[in-house]
């Protein structure tokens, strides 16, 4: 009887939550524990699923309207945390651990008497993730990654990662790139 009762509270979510989307397919699965600010500027899509005690934030924070895009197939693990000021999408089948932070902006912290809690969200840059790609666990996103390429647990990316690469660290840089003519992962 436990399937019946999951499925009956996710469809009576659905139907309460859809209307403040930008959209939301029925097909996708944002658990109730998930806190969701600025629904409107949020599309997920089919056979997405943003697992338990996450965050997606979209904030119009100056004359921009945010774009959070979450396509289809897409998994985002459980405590992950998305924040967006103008634009951050995640592209088909992306994969992506539990505790992984996405963002694309930053406390500004150019006024040294202030403290930074109480200054200004700042746009940093766009950040898209390209589809196939996997983020590891505690993983700190700022830049864009490429199609089908591997972001190690633990790093932080603030500089863009090409398609079909591995990366790591803190910052994050390319360890290995996919050859297609040799047909094998090469470090770099």
């Amino acid at each position: 009887m436990q399937p019946y009762i999951s499925r009956i509270i996710f469809i009576l979510y659905y139907f309460i939550s859809v209307g403040k989307y930008k959209f939301l397919s029925f097909k996708a699965n944002v658990y109730s524990s998930v806190r969701v600010d600025g629904k409107k500027y949020i599309s997920v899509g089919k056979n997405s699923i943003i697992q338990r005690h996450g965050w997606l934030l979209a904030m119009k924070n100056d004359e921009y309207d945010p774009k959070l895009i979450i396509h289809q197939g897409c998994a985002i693990g459980d405590f992950s945390h998305i924040t967006c000021v103008r634009h951050v999408e995640i592209y088909d089948h992306v994969l992506i651990a539990n505790n992984v932070y996405i963002s694309d902006n930053q406390h500004s912290y150019l006024d040294v008497v202030t403290p930074i809690r109480y200054q200004p969200v700042t746009f940093r840059k766009k950040v898209e993730l390209g589809s196939g790609c996997w983020i590891g666990e505690n993983a700190c996103i700022m830049a864009s990654v490429g199609k089908n390429s591997v972001i190690a647990a633990n790093s932080v990316v603030t500089r863009e990662i090409p398609d079909y690469c591995v990366a790591g660290g803190t910052p994050a840089k390319v360890l290995k790139k996919y050859n297609f003519e040799s047909g094998l992962w090469e470090s770099v």
